[in-house]
């Protein structure tokens, strides 16, 4: 196990100090053309297709276990490594990278708040100088625990004590704006857009905590329920997952394939 204990929300001022230490990754889920150009010193480029699994048209599907041990162990992730993790975007690909770990296991990680907007903005020191990992042998085994499939969900949306959180916009959720063969929302829903949890003028950071769960909980989302995440793929819905994580949520999962999933079954039942 890990002695090395780290928030799950880190600020930047935080990584800095880490830079070099053993047992501590920093993985950079940015576009490449960003990565290239400029990032974080010492952080080591991830591929985001690497780490999601299309099976058309249901999309962001987790990859096998054979794919995923084969990341962990490309990118040296042992059982003590923290992974630190961030992006160009807000967080929604970093935090994907992080549900996924937490869907084998491993359980220490950190993602930088407002990603490399924060860190660029904040005037951190930058570098183009590629970082390579040190690979290392994983083999990893599945955590059902933060999953959601859609049997899950069938079987509990209209449980009292399960909210289905849905962040995709406001268009999206009422079916206005469709990307899947119908538009709409699973039955009982509660819409919370990601972008909400975000401070616009802060660099993207996350909102500070009380206002946070004054939201979260002015909805329902209470710490005493089962909350599975979801969007049109479980990219934005990631970033909801780990901030809930943050605040202490225990009960959370992720809905992988999310409304591609569920849009494009003509056998789930909608609300629009």
């Amino acid at each position: 196990m890990s002695d090395i204990q780290l928030p799950i929300i880190i600020d930047p001022e935080s990584v800095k100090p880490l830079f070099n230490q053993k047992n501590i990754a920093i993985i950079d889920l940015c576009q490449a053309e960003t990565y290239i150009q400029n990032h974080i010193p010492g952080a080591v480029f991830l591929e985001y297709a690497w780490i999601v699994r299309a099976d058309k048209p249901r999309m962001g599907l987790l990859p096998d276990v054979e794919q995923l041990s084969r990341i962990m162990s490309a990118y040296g992730i042992d059982p003590d490594t923290h992974v630190i993790a961030y992006d160009d975007e807000g967080g929604g690909r970093a935090a994907r990278f992080l549900w996924t770990l937490d869907c084998v296991g491993h359980h220490h990680y950190s993602l930088i708040d407002g990603g490399l907007h924060a860190w660029a903005n904040e005037g951190h020191e930058m570098t183009n100088e590629i970082h390579f990992p040190h690979p290392t042998t994983r083999v990893v085994q599945l955590n059902d625990q933060p999953l959601a499939d859609k049997q899950f969900i069938l079987d509990h949306y209209r449980d009292n004590d399960v909210v289905i959180l849905d962040t995709r916009s406001p268009h999206e959720f009422t079916g206005t704006k469709v990307f899947a063969a119908r538009g709409g929302h699973i039955p009982g829903a509660v819409n919370y857009e990601w972008t909400l949890a975000m401070d616009q003028q802060h660099n993207l950071r996350l909102k500070p905590t009380d206002l946070l769960r004054q939201s979260l909980e002015a909805q329902g989302i209470t710490q005493d329920k089962t909350i599975v995440c979801h969007c049109q793929s479980h990219h934005r819905s990631a970033h909801t997952y780990v901030m809930l994580k943050s605040l202490g949520y225990e009960k959370i999962k992720g809905y992988p394939g999310s409304w591609s999933d569920w849009g494009n079954d003509p056998a789930t039942p909608i609300e629009q």
